[in-house]
């Protein structure tokens, strides 16, 4: 602007006060470059004078002789010349930034969201929005997501609506104003022609900007909250697993993993029709069983998994009837474990069995460890966030990450079983970093110290510097290295060894041996447990050693649930009878809360109570209250 010679110390003024880029946009619209637009196709004719006798309240006579003056030299028609003295002034008044901020100020907090059902379309999913109204300033992040995905499957007629009347009137109130009736009805056409064509359409495409831009943050934020929890699950450990990917027509995939997520053996059973064989079925898991010691099985939670749960327990039934009341298993998401099956990881790691097989191996360790096998799926695709795949892809992949990093330092990494995928989420090391370990694991055998990973290609000072706190060597021979202590701490760490752990005051030791106060209590607390694993003190896996029916479920029974997701409006909570029952924000607590956040997370164990069951349409209500 300044190089347009056009900066005025009134746009100054304004660009300094400006309160949104919309704004910074609005103001900076009439010296975009190349615009070429009604309003500089008039211009471009030489029909500005005519437009400025207009603003300055000449007469008809004066306005009609300039503007035909102009038509004839460009042999044009009195008519035309009105008209394009009326696009001049209809396009100054969409670039008059007073107005449009005014009308979008206005709109945010009076305009409405609305929505119907298209008559084209028959889509039950959006049934909520067939007849919806709400405040501009009160949607939620959620019915934001619904709505654009409504419109964009042609589901929903969406629109935004504004106080028109009053946003004309306010308009007439800068430009009409002491007018003669001749400019009053040039202005008038300009400024209708203006809002309804240039400025409405400008100020809902912002406003739907903006509410969609808050609702990716705030979803983003619920798909954060959502992860780390899910992520931290406390694994079962030491146990070998056999997970059960259900399927109707391929029939039932079964791998056994051991006690150390290391395959061992797989099997294809047919649970249902048409190749249905439940004799044969059983004969191979109780093998499993039998053969691997394996007395958990995780149930994959997609289709036919409730035939499949059927069978486990006819399965369970016969073992008791032989004395062995020994299996458990529990119901696991299967969100993205076809995605791993199919990725170069899953190829990687398994590269001669069948893509499958993959699954059920995926579906199995998420139940042994669920960090170190998620970390191999892009978050995104897990399944405990609302409208992920409507979201910035950007902004989420960038927010996830955050949130892997996070968990796997956490935890902490055993360097010598640790997968590439899950090294790779240690922070400092990259993808290749993680690749160059595993070369490396493989030509000594295993890394018997953290300063050993200095003779690793490409961990210099620097990435060492990052990664050591959260590398973890199990059994190495000094203590030290076993836990989330930093080798440039472990001079201090040794002094505190020869000092009585238990006790509570450290103040002394500190200005005695110079030492940071808060780093020291981190290396006390390490050197108390160490190896600890945090997700140890988390809420064990529930279990399951009979089935529920949805048949069975009556109002007000009580039951235990685990919350699988956590929404805007409530959370899904899985109660056993394979379909997740929905607890509404209303009927969490007795108190008021913000959002479900405040009160549950993933993974938690909560008790709830039937509220209702529709058995046709395989829904359920919950209460916590």
């Amino acid at each position: 602007m300044e190089e347009k010679g056009a900066l005025t110390d009134e746009l100054i003024q304004s660009i300094f006060l400006a309160e949104s880029k919309e704004e910074l946009e609005d103001i900076y619209k009439p010296f975009k470059e190349n615009r070429k637009t009604r309003k500089s196709a008039a211009i471009d004719l030489g029909f500005e004078n005519a437009r400025n006798l207009v603003y300055e309240n000449k007469s008809q006579e004066e306005i009609i002789e300039e503007c035909l003056k102009t038509a004839s030299e460009n042999d044009l028609t009195l008519e035309e010349g009105l008209n394009f003295v009326t696009d001049i002034i209809r396009g100054d008044i969409s670039e008059d930034f007073s107005i449009k901020k005014y009308i979008r100020d206005r709109a945010m907090y009076t305009g409405l969201v609305v929505s119907e059902k298209n008559k084209d379309t028959e889509n039950f999913t959006y049934e909520s929005y067939y007849d919806f109204k709400s405040k501009i300033r009160s949607i939620k992040a959620h019915q934001v997501l619904a709505l654009k995905r409504g419109e964009k499957e042609e589901a929903l007629k969406v629109d935004l609506k504004l106080e028109d009347d009053a946003n004309l009137d306010y308009i007439r109130g800068k430009y009409i104003v002491d007018k003669n009736d001749f400019n009053r009805e040039i202005i008038e056409k300009a400024l209708i022609d203006s809002y309804k064509t240039l400025i409405l359409p400008s100020i809902k495409n912002e406003i739907w900007s903006i509410l969609k831009e808050e609702a990716d943050k705030k979803s983003i934020l619920i798909f954060k909250e959502n992860l780390k929890p899910y992520l931290m699950q406390r694994p079962l450990k030491k146990r070998a697993v056999i997970g059960l990917d259900p399927g109707f027509r391929t029939g039932c995939k079964v791998a056994v993993i051991s006690c150390y997520g290391d395959y061992l053996d797989s099997a294809v059973i047919h649970v249902t029709e048409p190749k249905k064989d439940t004799n044969k079925a059983m004969e191979i898991i109780n093998n499993f069983v039998e053969k691997y010691d394996a007395k958990v099985i995780a149930l994959g939670n997609g289709t036919a998994s409730r035939e499949t749960e059927e069978f486990i327990n006819n399965f369970i039934d016969l073992r008791k009837a032989i004395g062995h009341n020994d299996i458990s298993y529990a119901i696991v998401s299967e969100s993205g474990a076809s995605i791993y099956s199919a990725s170069k990881i899953g190829i990687e790691e398994f590269p001669d069995l069948d893509v499958t097989i993959r699954g059920a191996i995926s579906i199995a360790r998420r139940l042994l460890d669920p960090l170190s096998e998620l970390v191999k799926i892009e978050p995104k695709h897990i399944g405990v966030g609302q409208y992920q795949h409507d979201v910035s892809e950007k902004m989420l992949d960038e927010a996830l990450e955050g949130v892997v990093e996070a968990c796997v330092n956490e935890v902490g990494v055993d360097i010598n079983s640790a997968s590439y995928s899950l090294l790779s989420h240690v922070s400092g090391i990259s993808k290749s970093i993680a690749e160059n370990i595993e070369e490396y694991r493989k030509e000594v055998g295993s890394i018997k110290s953290k300063n050993e990973l200095k003779k690793v290609k490409g961990i210099g000072p620097k990435t060492f510097e990052q990664a050591a706190g959260f590398i973890r060597i199990r059994n190495a021979e000094d203590l030290l290295d076993n836990t989330g202590i930093h080798p440039e701490s472990y001079d201090i760490a040794r002094l505190v060894l020869k000092e009585d752990l238990e006790k509570e005051d450290w103040k002394d030791f500190a200005e005695k041996n110079n030492a940071g106060y808060d780093t020291l209590l981190d290396i006390v607390k390490e050197l108390r447990k160490p190896g600890l694993d945090p997700r140890d003190e988390l809420e064990e896996v529930v279990l399951k050693k009979g089935i529920v029916s949805i048949d069975d479920l009556e109002k007000g029974m009580a039951l235990k649930g685990t919350i699988r997701n956590v929404l805007d409006f409530g959370a899904f909570i899985d109660i056993g009878v394979g379909v997740d029952g929905l607890c509404h924000i209303s009927e969490m607590s007795d108190k008021f809360i913000n959002h479900p956040l405040d009160l549950v997370k993933v993974s938690q164990v909560v008790d709830v109570k039937i509220l209702d069951v529709d058995k046709e349409k395989n829904r359920i209500s919950l209460t916590m209250r």
